[in-house]
């Protein structure tokens, strides 16, 4: 979320994390070999992400969840979500409310001076507007003048605020950004019609534009794409552990069951 730019260093970032190998949960021995592992994990998700994370006839649902419960069974433990703001969500892993974040997380450099990270899958982002494109967006720099709908905290928010400072050094109107603390109140602005434009990673926008039956699509190209992770403290043994039990996701087969499940197979890392 959460998601995407800057990603200055990302690509040398990620490589060291492939290769590194709380919550106040109980510890156990795991069945894959790994030990003390908590349980159960719990995981800081922000539940307002379909189709990675949302909430469905009253529990949590979407890939990250599928994700989280099947890390956890490859390390002999159990999962545990804890529906936690995108705001917050960092603060909570660093004081002990949780023991991981799962939570469409875009890995980036200011990100992993606070947190470990082990990507899972790797997501780009889109612009979403009107069937038909209106207002003819085409891509940030195109918003000038219009307005746009985002969640707070996410890097899709920092994306919208550069090209604010691009467009006031070259004297032209700026996006009006209208940021919401939940991404389906941001969805909703525009179905609702109270701005042009809706920008996030690409999961939720393919979701909204396949459950709106033809409302809406994408504008302009994809953002380029970068790596989402699951977040731990740093130095927890956890980190490893769970960048182990990924691997092994991948390895058998199952991560891309999950991922195929949403509709989201596009997204898994490549090389696995």
């Amino acid at each position: 979320m959460k998601r995407l730019l800057p990603l200055l260093g990302v690509a040398a970032l990620v490589a060291t994390l492939a290769a590194c190998g709380g919550g106040g949960s109980k510890s156990t021995t795991s069945t894959g070999g790994a030990s003390n592992v908590p349980n159960p994990i719990v995981y800081c998700v922000d539940t307002t992400y379909p189709p990675a994370e949302s909430i469905v006839n009253g529990k949590a649902a979407g890939y990250d969840i599928d994700i989280a419960n099947a890390v956890a069974k490859q390390l002999g433990s159990t999962a545990q979500i804890k529906t936690t703001g995108f705001t917050v969500i960092i603060p909570a892993l660093l004081h002990k409310k949780c023991n991981a974040i799962i939570s469409s997380m875009t890995v980036t450099a200011d990100r992993a001076k606070q947190v470990h990270f082990t990507p899972y899958v790797n997501v780009g982002a889109f612009l979403m507007v009107k069937k038909g494109n209106p207002s003819h967006i085409t891509d940030l720099a195109s918003l000038s003048g219009k307005a746009a709908a985002v969640e707070a905290s996410t890097t899709e928010l920092a994306g919208l605020q550069a090209e604010n400072k691009t467009l006031q050094k070259q004297g032209k109107p700026q996006i009006t950004i209208k940021s919401y603390p939940a991404d389906t109140s941001a969805a909703a602005a525009i179905q609702a019609g109270k701005v042009d434009a809706y920008f996030a990673d690409a999961p939720p926008v393919l979701y909204y534009i396949r459950t709106t039956h033809g409302k809406f699509q994408t504008a302009g190209q994809q953002v380029e794409t970068a790596p989402e992770g699951i977040a731990t403290r740093k130095g927890d043994p956890l980190g490893p552990q769970i960048n182990n039990a990924v691997q092994a996701l991948y390895l058998n087969g199952k991560m891309k069951t999950i991922l195929a499940k949403w509709q989201a197979s596009q997204f898994a890392l490549k090389n696995q």
